[in-house]
């Protein structure tokens, strides 16, 4: 067993998503949201490298000796996978590591409206999650290739850095793609995806004009592609897509997405107030034809105004998700105002005036 493996196991006991190893301080878990130092002596540079190298493929220590940084997926069978990530510091190194679970969640069991689950059934189109880190996305891409996995009999490529949920073929046929181990890059693993007969194509993040391109081709070619990207709304997620591209392009790409898009999934992520745990808010947006009008024409200042609209379609905007949360007593005033777009709305929930000047 690996030396850093007891603190791997110390955070599957305290329920911590991440676990935070730096030279020259403690080590650190998130638990619920909030980094809580654990009882341990300082960690020297030299100590915390034999550490972390003890676990670290060769070609992977490599890369980080040469240029300071880099990820890669680390698994204690039984336990979890662990997404890993190692930085130099003032002090030394540094790593964090985020937990894995080796259970995949189903929609239900995280709480997700009904139309999420429903998503994993599309016939083909794009799928885009978005949010910050750490909101879960992951988790609910994760539930919704779990249900296409039992539900359908296709061919799943998932493509990520590193790998993160496993899942094992069940009535579909999975193979996962590690860009730096598998595949030089997103770009280069979707260019020969679209060569291994895929059925939905899994890309882990939509990070680069050549990747958002080959996404959008892919999904306009009869393919069912989920994506994620860091954005806080629908809207500013079309947005980004679209000014990824050169102006010349972006008339036509507004055009290709419109036609390709099929649900735009904002979400974050809050600790509950309730009990321990944390529960998630999602802003939804379903392609229907007057949406996809509104992205080809531009408009996308009225997407917002379609997602009021569009309940009866499953649409709902991030800020009554997360209104709904505060009237159930799962999350605090203050949580739910750091977290809504709209802060006027969610100001009289507020203790005490916003700390942040920049919302007063």
């Amino acid at each position: 067993m690996a030396k850093i493996d007891a603190f791997f196991k110390l955070m599957h006991e305290q329920g911590a998503s991440d676990l935070h190893l730096a030279a020259g301080q403690p080590p650190a878990l998130r638990v619920r949201g909030d980094i809580e130092r654990v009882k341990y002596k300082v960690l020297s540079n030299d100590d915390l490298r034999g550490m972390l190298y003890e676990i670290t493929p060769e070609d992977k220590v490599k890369v980080f000796e040469e240029t300071g940084d880099v990820d890669f997926g680390y698994e204690i069978p039984g336990l979890a996978r662990y997404r890993s990530n190692f930085f130099m510091q003032k002090n030394g190194v540094g790593a964090v590591f985020r937990e894995i679970p080796s259970t995949i969640m189903t929609a239900e069991d995280l709480g997700l409206p009904p139309v999420i689950k429903k998503l994993s059934s599309l016939p083909r189109g794009l799928v885009v999650i978005t949010g910050p880190t750490g909101s879960g996305k992951s988790t609910t891409l994760a539930a919704i290739i779990d249900e296409a996995n039992k539900t359908r009999h296709d061919h799943i490529i998932t493509v990520e850095d590193p790998i993160e949920f496993v899942h094992n073929s069940q009535s579909c046929l999975v193979n996962h793609r590690e860009v730096g181990l598998h595949t030089k890059s997103f770009s280069a693993a979707l260019r020969g995806a679209l060569r291994e007969d895929p059925d939905i194509i899994l890309v882990g993040e939509m990070r680069d004009l050549e990747t958002i391109a080959l996404a959008i081709e892919a999904a306009s070619t009869g393919h069912l592609v989920f994506g994620t990207l860091h954005t806080t709304s629908a809207a500013k997620t079309v947005d980004r897509i679209v000014e990824v591209f050169p102006s010349g392009e972006q008339a036509q790409i507004r055009s290709t997405l419109a036609d390709g898009v099929r649900a735009i999934i904002a979400q974050v992520l809050f600790k509950r107030s309730d009990k321990k745990g944390r529960c998630p808010a999602l802003e939804i947006l379903i392609a229907t034809p007057a949406v996809r009008n509104l992205i080809r024409e531009s408009k996308t200042h009225q997407l917002n105004s379609m997602i009021q609209t569009g309940k009866k379609y499953g649409m709902q905007l991030l800020d009554e998700a997360i209104m709904d949360l505060y009237n159930k007593g799962w999350i605090t005033g203050d949580d739910a105002y750091i977290k809504a777009n709209d802060k006027a709305k969610f100001r009289p929930l507020l203790r005490e005036p916003p700390s942040d000047f920049t919302e007063a």
